[in-house]
């Protein structure tokens, strides 16, 4: 009888300890974090054209500057177009300045020699007016003869005006016309150049930042096609921590806000500035593995970190309020 008068006393102490221990285990219970990880987008750097890489000046892993070489595909191909547009470019400029100029002085001696020829003529012609003119008043002559000594004296005078007028125009330039299509080449001829220069500076490219040389694709002596990374660099701007935020708790996480973040192995007290809230819904994806996540329903955020981390290296993330 006594065991039986225990037992109904044993269960209700039971369930009380176990209301307790569910009231008070939650204020035990470590602060729940948000699971992420170190996200690297790497930059693929490559020639525009196809050549064998000649140099190649970085080793995987080898921390780089801002400006440093990388490396360089065989320039000829690029070299030979750039000699040919700047030879182009010459030519244009050449014929711009020479539209602007008369015409050699040996040719103008020419237009000279036309002008004295032609106003000897006008003196002779002149002259016989001269003598023609009192022998028809004197009877001598008919009119008619009067008539043809004056045309042959004015076409004379036209003749050593249009000599002149020939002398004018050989030493004037080209027309405005000819002058603005002979400036439009040298336009033309110079943007090639240009466009050469570019194409032979990107077949010895430099690095954009400061970055790490993640990996490398093609050696020295090896055939390289044109567009085909040749290594990738990890700029450290690129280096971000990526981490899950369910839903209901999306309206904490601005651009602008910091988060403190850790992770194994790391100093304490790591923050990281938000710099991208997606603005679409995911589910909780496979890879993020943790007890305390609950909501299938997250958005992903990004942060650029305060250090430098290695790409794939899990954290945790402080919740914001």
């Amino acid at each position: 009888m006594t065991r039986r008068r225990l037992l109904p006393i044993a269960l209700v102490a039971v369930a009380a300890i176990i209301v307790a221990g569910l009231l008070i285990a939650p204020r035990f219970q470590p602060a729940r974090t948000l699971s992420g990880y170190i996200e690297g987008e790497p930059l693929y750097l490559a020639a525009p054209v196809a050549g064998a890489v000649r140099a190649l000046n970085v080793v995987k892993g080898q921390e780089v500057k801002a400006g440093q070489a990388l490396f360089t595909v065989d320039p000829a191909q690029v070299l030979s177009q750039y000699e040919q547009a700047s030879a182009e470019q010459a030519a244009a400029q050449a014929q711009a300045q020479d539209v602007r100029k008369g015409q050699r002085p040996v040719e103008l001696a020419v237009y000279e020699a036309n002008i004295a020829a032609a106003e000897a003529q006008a003196r002779e012609a002149r002259a016989t007016l001269r003598r023609v003119e009192p022998l028809v008043r004197q009877g001598w002559y008919a009119p008619a003869r009067l008539d043809d000594a004056r045309a042959a004296a004015q076409a004379a005078d036209a003749q050593v005006r249009a000599a002149r007028r020939q002398r004018d125009a050989a030493a004037l330039g080209a027309r405005e016309d000819q002058i603005r299509a002979a400036d439009a080449r040298v336009s033309q001829a110079g943007a090639a150049v240009t466009g050469a220069q570019a194409r032979l500076a990107e077949v010895s490219p430099t690095a954009p930042a400061n970055a790490r040389v993640e990996d490398i694709f093609f050696h020295a002596g090896e055939w390289a096609p044109a567009n085909q990374p040749i290594l990738s660099l990890l700029p450290d701007e690129r280096i971000k921590v990526r981490f899950f935020v369910p839903e209901r708790e999306l309206s904490a996480y601005r651009i602008g806000r910091t988060v403190r973040f850790a992770c194994d192995g790391c100093a304490k007290g790591l923050s990281a500035r938000i710099e991208y809230v997606s603005p679409r819904p995911e589910f909780t994806p496979p890879v993020i593995y943790s007890r305390e996540a609950r909501d299938r329903l997250v958005y992903l955020v990004e942060a650029r970190p305060s250090v430098r981390l290695n790409p794939g290296q899990p954290v945790d993330v402080e919740p914001l309020k």
